[in-house]
């Protein structure tokens, strides 16, 4: 699939894919160590948010337990326990990233050529900060406390200081920046979807400091990091994801997951990487005991559901769909939902000892 027609049909949730037999992702160990029992997540609430008829990033704030949605024109925020919607911050131009400012009690919506700050409590914009065309990601670094802004048309990277709501600088990527995540330790390492690679920014410049290629990876989209071994993880739109060490840029491992994957996330307490995927299915890898990796069952989720968000400690992933059309290229107006995945109530536990 191009690039154009993923984005089209996966930016605005008009996709309508086949869903992967799970026998695809059986469990499958990567190395020696025993790998840990699956633990089963399950629907348990679907919650409508109706129009408009676009999507993209889903942020769960653990502080105040509310999930904020990129939602066409708005940002559409529930409460992550019962899913009542609590506002919405609208008035904004196609909505993609959501970064929050821990401490500082703002948060910014990527939007159209700019971010929207807004009041994380009310709920309520309060500035416009300019940026460049095709604002998307958006992440916090807490090592610069910058806002880093992925413009994916200007094929550059806007550092905005949260605390003047000012942009600092732009940094020229060479390429389209996708989703990005921050180490903490002034580090942010960026997707770049054109050309399969990870670019590493030092936020303190910020600067280009280290360009890795992703051989064999089409087009990668999420990317989450395992701080405390050093492990980027990278979905690639053709089923690949890809073990990338964060300090030198070997690729570690490739690993199979669903169809055009657009989050990735890692959760320490389980030790667990989870991919959604635009055709239906949450992919899952653990970490063994012996730094290898096991491929773990597929979860099942809706068609389209290829952003997601996690509360760890309550064990719940949150995705967003549409009722997608038979046969047409359409969804069904009005019909955008949140899924609510539990853990199963026995796998719950509030550590996982690191190795």
């Amino acid at each position: 699939m191009t690039t154009a027609s993923v984005w089209t049909f996966f930016r605005a949730g008009l996709a309508v894919l086949a869903l992967m037999p799970a026998a695809a992702l059986a469990l499958m160990p990567r190395a020696s160590g025993a790998a840990p029992a699956p633990r089963d997540f399950s629907l348990v609430k679907t919650v409508p948010i109706g129009g408009p008829d676009k999507w993209d990033y889903l942020v769960y704030d653990a502080g105040d337990g509310r999930l904020l949605v990129a939602h066409g024109s708005e940002v559409t925020v529930l409460d992550g326990a019962s899913g009542r919607i609590v506002g919405r911050i609208g008035g904004l131009k196609g909505v993609h990233g959501v970064a929050l400012v821990p401490g500082l009690g703002r948060g910014f919506a990527a939007n159209g050529g700019g971010a929207t700050m807004f009041d994380t409590a009310r709920l309520t914009p309060l500035a416009s900060v300019p940026t460049a065309a095709g604002a998307d990601a958006a992440v916090y670094d807490p090592a610069s406390r910058h806002v880093f802004v992925m413009n994916g048309r200007a094929r550059s990277i806007t550092a905005i200081d949260p605390g003047r709501a000012a942009p600092l600088a732009t940094v020229p990527f060479g390429g389209k920046p996708e989703f990005a995540v921050a180490d903490g330790a002034g580090s942010l390492f960026v997707n770049r979807e054109d050309q399969a690679e990870i670019v590493r920014l030092d936020t303190k410049g910020p600067r280009i400091a280290a360009r890795w290629p992703l051989p064999g990876c089409v087009e990668p989209q999420g990317l989450a990091l395992d701080a405390a071994h050093h492990w980027l993880f990278s979905g690639c739109s053709n089923e690949k994801l890809m073990v990338v060490d964060a300090r030198t840029g070997h690729i570690i491992d490739t690993l199979p997951i669903g169809r055009v994957n657009d989050a990735v996330l890692f959760d320490a307490r389980r030790g667990m990487v989870f991919t959604s995927n635009s055709d239906g299915t949450v992919s899952r890898i653990a970490e063994t005991g012996a730094g290898g990796f096991a491929v773990l069952p597929p979860l099942r989720s809706e068609p389209g559901a290829r952003t997601m968000a996690f509360d760890s400690r309550r064990g719940r992933l949150y995705l967003v769909t549409a009722d997608l059309l038979p046969g047409r290229r359409h969804i069904r107006h009005g019909s955008v939902k949140v899924l609510f995945l539990d853990e199963a109530r026995a796998a719950r536990y509030t550590n996982r000892p690191m190795n």
